[in-house]
């Protein structure tokens, strides 16, 4: 595959232009939603109450992401792109319009549930329709492309939801996605395929597997919101059972959530799967960063969103940069990204616990380490993403798209807890100062550096392998 033959232009213009939008749309529709959703939530409680509820809104969208994700290879198999778009798109605006209505929090998190489902499934559609409208050539982009549509929604969502909390408005904010979920529906509708009447049937549901993947991620999530590290532990420990007893079926199952071969150690497939969840898990510190932004540098609650937004820009500023790299200069992103995260944890780890009245000098390297992080993770993503594509089957090229949604969110679940846990051990919540949050800043972001280590390890296995593979292919 040369990605050198192929340029942004092409991916932009002509008949490409619409399905690029399409596929891109799908994802900023998903993450504004989320961010402008996470800014607006403490003034949803002001009107609605339901503060015991507070964190479950984020669990239970999480959890059925997951879910949706994991039905969009059938749904996609059924339907084909065009209605499976509709379906998709239906089901999330049906559930920001019931959030927008919401009379109390039980409410909302019936509409959080149904949002998540939909998302979900655009979500994993997105990642699905690369293979399916695009040349091989352009994957690369494309994973670019769709996976940069995170930082603008970092930079977007915020300001979105901050502009309607200050206004009291936050049912406008739900509400206001509802004709741009109308708008993206006739979108897909126009520039997607409809269904081919040759596809093979859509196989059966695994649903054990489906079961055991949202106990584990409701175990995981459940112990986090919990200020008490034992729960935390305890939560975590229910999911890696829950996630073993998930591995051994899903090993012996004829009908599969992942590809075939995912869950061997030895095979590309897993090497792949690990060096994209390990990354992700590197990142999920950036949780806590407004919280110590404000508490130990002073910072206000929008400027502290801003600076933790420079993760997501340097991720899209990478993907932009290294998505026309192909052979080994694709090989050398892989393995450096996870080398960048390691050098911003450690950067992190050094300058954020000191703390200051807000000086830019001070701030300056903080900002960088942020930049690095989320460098270190966009360099080599289109590229993971790509042979994660071009390593499954034919037939498991459907499941393996939208089986990258799923452990991303299960990874983004479990980062998020492992964060909690570390960060309520090292004194977070000690009420004496901010003695124990600069202790939970340094440990956390020390502890961090473990998984992009770990990626590293796996990332060079993922890249010897496909060398091996590429020799065997023609270019």
């Amino acid at each position: 595959m040369h990605t050198q033959d192929s340029s942004w232009s092409e991916l932009l213009r002509g008949k490409n232009a619409p399905r690029s939008i399409a596929l891109s749309g799908g994802i900023a529709l998903y993450a504004t939603n989320t961010y402008i959703a996470t800014t607006i939530l403490p003034s949803v409680v002001a009107e609605i109450g339901g503060l015991a509820l507070y964190a479950w809104s984020t669990t239970l969208y999480v959890v059925a992401s997951i879910l949706g994700s994991a039905l969009t290879s059938k749904l996609l198999q059924r339907t084909g792109p065009r209605l499976a778009y509709t379906v998709a798109t239906l089901i999330f605006m049906v559930g920001v319009l019931i959030c927008a209505l919401a009379p109390s929090m039980p409410v909302m998190l019936v509409g959080r549930l149904i949002q998540g489902l939909g998302g979900g499934m655009l979500l994993a559609l997105c990642y699905s329709m690369i293979q399916l409208v695009f040349e091989e050539r352009l994957w690369p982009r494309a994973m670019a492309l769709v996976s940069g549509m995170w930082g603008v929604a970092t930079l977007v969502g915020p300001a979105v939801g901050g502009v309607f909390a200050e206004m009291d408005a936050w049912r406008f904010a739900f509400g206001a996605m509802v004709p741009i979920s109308l708008a993206y529906m006739v979108l897909t509708h126009r520039a997607l395929p409809p269904r081919d009447p040759t596809a093979s049937t859509a196989s059966r549901l695994p649903v054990p597997q489906l079961v055991l993947l949202a106990a584990a991620v409701l175990a995981v999530c459940a112990g986090s919101v919990s200020a008490l590290p034992s729960w935390n532990l305890l939560g975590i420990a229910v999911c890696a059972v829950l996630v073993g007893v998930l591995i051994r079926h899903e090993s012996n199952a004829t009908i599969r959530l992942l590809p075939k071969d995912a869950l061997k150690f030895n095979t590309p497939l897993c090497a792949l799967y690990a060096t994209t969840c390990l990354l992700v898990i590197g990142m999920s510190s950036e949780i806590f960063m407004p919280y110590f932004l404000q508490h130990l540098h002073g910072q206000s609650p929008l400027v502290a969103g801003y600076m933790a937004a420079l993760m997501a820009a340097g991720w899209t500023v990478s993907e932009i940069l290294s998505s026309s790299w192909s052979g080994r200069s694709a090989q050398r992103a892989i393995l450096a990204g996870p080398l960048f995260i390691v050098a911003g944890l450690v950067l992190l780890a050094i300058t954020t616990p000191v703390e200051s009245l807000g000086e830019w000098a001070r701030l300056a390297p903080i900002c960088l380490g942020l930049f690095l992080v989320g460098f270190g993770i966009g360099l080599g993503w289109p590229h993971l993403l790509t042979r994660i594509l071009q390593v499954a089957s034919e037939q498991d090229k459907d499941t393996a798209a939208a089986s990258i949604t799923n452990l991303q969110l299960f990874a983004m679940a479990l980062g998020a807890a492992l964060a909690g846990v570390i960060s309520n051990v090292a004194g977070i919540n000690d009420a004496t100062g901010n003695a124990g949050i600069a202790n939970a800043a340094q440990w956390l972001f020390a502890l961090f550096t473990l998984a992009p280590v770990l990626a590293w390890v796996m990332a060079r296995r993922a890249t010897r392998v496909k060398v091996a593979a590429a020799q065997l292919t023609p270019s």
